[in-house]
């Protein structure tokens, strides 16, 4: 095979593969996505003013007092954020470091997907030279069989060789208190299923904080609903808000969001 032949081989095979990606200044942006190699800009961050997250005022408050000492160089807790889907945990997450960051403190959020946690060495030695703080947030934790992962997840935490630097904190949702695997909802799990619960919870009392959120009352489904009514300058009514939750069988900040957006829409408005 020529030369020539050789050099346009190589120049197809060049545009065929995809761009590679400057990776992002870990000092330049609100918050980020980790890829398992390197960090992207979040291509959004625009979460919901944190007055306007109610019914969780609790575990508002201890995640704002816990986030400010981390972006202040003081000490702070990991996190476990777990309970009913919906409940806010996510959105409390984002919404913290968003209004640290209008108040002038210097932190971001990292996104990190939970099939991405082997990876969180690399991402630890990629931020701890850096002079800001991170949230590393995982969100809806679970480790169905793997019960390696935990224990990797358990030593970054504390006391492991490659645990997480004094700059990061990792806040993590899950469903459950305890991290339980989904295969071990029933208990019916046949394979050392003592040893994998065990696991678990050597995991989530790792957590400095561990947060619980609960399923919210009718009363408390409407205090969103008007939190976010009135923000947005929109009219709602009591019993079409009760009917849109009753379809959904849930009422949460989730259901609670959505018949916002509806509302919205039905005005002809955006949220944006």
């Amino acid at each position: 095979m020529s030369d020539d032949t050789l050099s346009r081989i190589a120049d197809a095979l060049e545009r065929l593969a995809p761009p590679a990606h400057d990776p992002a200044d870990p000092a330049a942006h609100p918050a980020y996505v980790w890829r398992g190699d390197a960090l992207s800009p979040a291509g959004t961050f625009a979460p919901l003013p944190l007055d306007l997250l109610t019914g969780i005022d609790a575990q508002k408050g201890a995640v704002l007092e816990n986030s400010k000492r981390l972006a202040q160089q003081a000490a702070a807790h990991d996190i476990l954020l777990w309970g009913a889907r919906g409940s806010g945990k996510s959105m409390l997450a984002k919404s913290v470091v968003a209004e640290l960051q209008e108040e002038g403190e210097n932190i971001a959020l990292v996104d990190v997907p939970p099939e991405r946690l082997d990876s969180l060495p690399e991402l630890f030695a990629l931020l701890a030279p850096v002079k800001r703080a991170f949230i590393v947030y995982i969100d809806d934790i679970g480790f169905d069989g793997d019960a390696a992962a935990a224990r990797s997840l358990r030593s970054l935490l504390e006391g492991g060789a490659e645990a997480r630097p004094g700059n990061v904190r990792l806040y993590v949702t899950s469903n459950r208190r305890h991290i339980v695997p989904r295969s071990m909802a029933g208990q019916d799990d046949p394979i050392n299923p003592r040893d994998a619960r065990d696991d678990s919870l050597a995991l989530s009392d790792r957590f400095g904080l561990s947060l619980g959120f609960h399923v919210c009352d009718q009363a408390e489904y409407l205090a969103m609903v008007r939190a976010y009514a009135e923000h947005f300058g929109l009219d709602f009514d009591e019993t079409d808000a009760i009917g849109w939750a009753t379809q959904r069988g849930s009422r949460s900040g989730r259901v609670a969001w959505q018949y916002v957006v509806e509302l919205a829409g039905r005005a002809g408005r955006s949220l944006d």
